[in-house]
């Protein structure tokens, strides 16, 4: 009942904008001002994936568009843990209850990107994915410009994928694989395939990695071995006042609380079911380490998952545990980075060390790690959460990356530079949308190389594209049912 609530609330403000719109209320963007453009996401809870996917989105678009024609506003749960986030970006406070905010928010800018990886989905909550379907309705709702930027699509609850049907048809979403641009399109959304954005990041300098390992105790001859595990059975997070006012009056629900109304999943098959994944994980890297000499360390890529790494670390005392609450998004990558064989159940600490050729592999809570793996040629390194052999195929899932390193690592360059090609012809279908929503915006002109719709890439990246980059052009885009405005 309260997600019927959610998605009634948010449907009834898109219908209100589209009404209002159709007797001349709110306001285009008009020749000689700046863009005013709201990057609507997840951003403020310390997700290391979110975060840097939106801070390369930034740079993308600022970089395309010209960073004098344009000014970005960005979503933030927490000021506090976005400080030092988003250069040149103004921060805007997104609440829990947030239609009324969504409502005006949209309205005072020129257009709406939505960044959420997890674009579509019930998976994790079915909040996340309402206000990613209200963000891109309300600004379709007035002809603006309405952009869904390397989002993933997957199960949808009936309600979800029927107001999901009904609001973003009139906008594009440029998806981050062929499986989601599949699901949008069979309801009629507009698609291209795209990639994350996470590609271009550039971390702190391997300095800072190897030196917060050493303070760790690396020797800087061990390879290091990263490990990245999840609480992966206490999604989806669902809304729910009921037990809102249970846990207000009886002080039931505690420990399943993730904020204010919204719960995580919770009771003893949600426990069984972690407990054997924690425990594949420490007898695995256990074993692991009688045959290999390495140094291991956790990674906690979001502050919930400090909780899996400090489990980890207390049946292995020793390991060190790195996380994000304690480091910053620049830090941690810079960090992962530095190692040398990584095992993550978070796709982004898959995606933001194959820059640096970390040799990866995946446990999986859902399809994002699962397509990446496919796209690599890398199926033989992936594994689910809930397998009921996790234990012996991770151990010999473990094997296989030092036996295979040097033609897994040749696997991730060749992916890595083939995702910057992609990603930077995402910035050619963003052209192409703001000259169909905003025809007289002052785009560039001329002709452009496939790098030119990239930010500015650090050596890492360079030294890559020189050594794998087999042709200098991208493909012109046509994109597949863009709505005229």
């Amino acid at each position: 009942m309260t997600d019927f609530f959610l998605v009634a609330w948010v449907s009834a403000l898109i219908e209100v904008t589209r009404f209002g719109w159709m007797f001349g209320l709110g306001r285009r963007w008009t020749p000689g001002e700046k863009l005013r453009l709201l990057f609507a996401g997840y951003n403020g809870t310390r997700n290391t994936g979110s975060d840097v996917r939106v801070q390369e989105m930034l740079r993308q678009v600022r970089h395309v568009l010209g960073p004098e024609n344009v000014l970005f506003r960005v979503m933030t749960q927490s000021f506090d843990r976005t400080r030092g986030y988003f250069e040149g970006t103004q921060q805007v406070y997104l609440p829990d209850v947030y239609p009324p905010f969504l409502f005006r928010e949209v309205r005072q800018n020129h257009g709406v990107i939505a960044c959420e990886g997890s674009m579509f989905k019930s998976k994790f909550a079915n909040a996340l994915t309402t206000m990613m379907i209200g963000s891109l309705g309300l600004a379709s709702a007035e002809n603006k410009l309405s952009l869904g930027y390397g989002g993933e699509a997957g199960h949808m609850d009936r309600l979800l994928e029927s107001m999901c049907a009904r609001y973003v048809h009139d906008s594009l979403v440029i998806t981050r694989n062929e499986e989601s641009q599949k699901l949008l399109s069979a309801l009629g959304i507009p698609t291209e395939l795209g990639t994350d954005t996470a590609w271009t990041f550039e971390p702190h300098p391997p300095a800072y990695g190897r030196k917060a390992l050493r303070e760790a105790g690396w020797d800087e001859k061990t390879p290091v071995m990263v490990l990245c595990p999840i609480h992966p059975f206490v999604w989806p997070v669902a809304a729910s006042i009921g037990k809102y006012l249970a846990r207000l009056t009886t002080g039931a629900y505690r420990d399943s609380q993730y904020r204010t109304v919204y719960f995580f999943q919770s009771g003893s098959q949600v426990d069984t079911k972690y407990r054997h994944y924690i425990s594949s994980f420490t007898k695995a890297l256990a074993s692991f380490r009688e045959r290999h000499r390495v140094f291991p360390i956790l990674v906690g890529m979001e502050r919930l998952d400090a909780v899996a790494c400090r489990d980890i670390a207390e049946a292995l005392p020793g390991l060190p545990v790195f996380t994000s609450d304690d480091y910053d998004m620049f830090q941690i990558v810079s960090i992962l980075r530095s190692s040398t064989y990584m095992v993550s159940s978070r796709y982004h600490g898959i995606v933001t060390s194959m820059p640096s050729l970390v040799a990866s592999a995946g446990v999986t809570m859902d399809e994002r790690i699962r397509n990446l793996m496919r796209e690599r040629g890398h199926q033989h390194l992936l594994l689910t959460v809930d397998d009921p052999d996790l234990e012996p195929k991770l151990i010999r899932m473990m094997d296989t990356l030092v036996a295979e390193a040097e033609a897994v690592r040749d696997g991730i360059a060749k992916a890595v530079v083939r995702n910057l090609k992609v990603m930077a012809r995402m910035g050619t279908f963003l052209e192409v949308a703001m000259r169909s929503t905003y025809p007289e915006f002052p785009l560039r002109s001329g002709v452009l190389s496939w790098e030119d719709y990239l930010p500015p890439l650090h050596d890492t990246l360079l030294e890559l594209v020189e050594r794998y980059d087999m042709s200098a052009a991208i493909p012109q885009p046509s994109v597949t049912g863009t709505a005229s405005r």
